[in-house]
């Protein structure tokens, strides 16, 4: 499968807007609990360390290398420094981590039962971005072995 399949792209872009929309879901849920300030002093760690973690990965990232869309880059290298030597998705556990934020701060089960979709959304997505980079670097095999999908010794 080539970077301009129609196939590929139209995957790439239900995956991107299911996760964009889960996020959505999850501010409007969780935010309001932020701004009051009674949220649990634990989702304000969570959304710390999902901020910080996501901030590591856009530093580490080549400009231009980085993708929303699963679909590699044509010309993308694979990133092995920073949190990519233990994680080969900190962007996805960086938005996991925000939005558990958001689901524990307002606590409802849309909340949570939101985030578990998220989790399954990047999960997917995260699967489907794989297969198409192994097809794009060759060693991604090695370095697929060697890291986990979202959070070390877990996942």
């Amino acid at each position: 499968m080539n970077h301009a399949d129609p196939r590929r792209q139209r995957i790439g872009t239900v995956l991107v807007a299911f996760q964009f929309a889960l996020i959505g879901a999850l501010g409007l849920y969780g935010a309001p609990a932020f701004l009051r300030g009674n949220t649990p002093v634990g989702a304000w760690g969570l959304a710390a360390a999902g901020a910080i973690l996501g901030g590591w990965a856009l530093y580490c990232n080549r400009p231009g290398n980085f993708n929303i869309h699963p679909t590699p880059r044509p010309g993308g290298q694979l990133v092995r420094k920073g949190p990519y030597r233990l994680i080969r998705h900190p962007m996805y556990t960086a938005v996991l981590l925000c939005g558990l934020a958001l689901a524990w701060a307002c606590g409802s089960v849309a909340a949570w039962s939101g985030w578990v979709v998220l989790l399954a959304v990047l999960a997917v997505k995260a699967a489907v971005e794989e297969r198409w980079m192994l097809s794009q670097h060759p060693d991604y095999i090695a370095y697929r072995v060697g890291t986990w999908r979202f959070v070390p010794g877990l996942y």
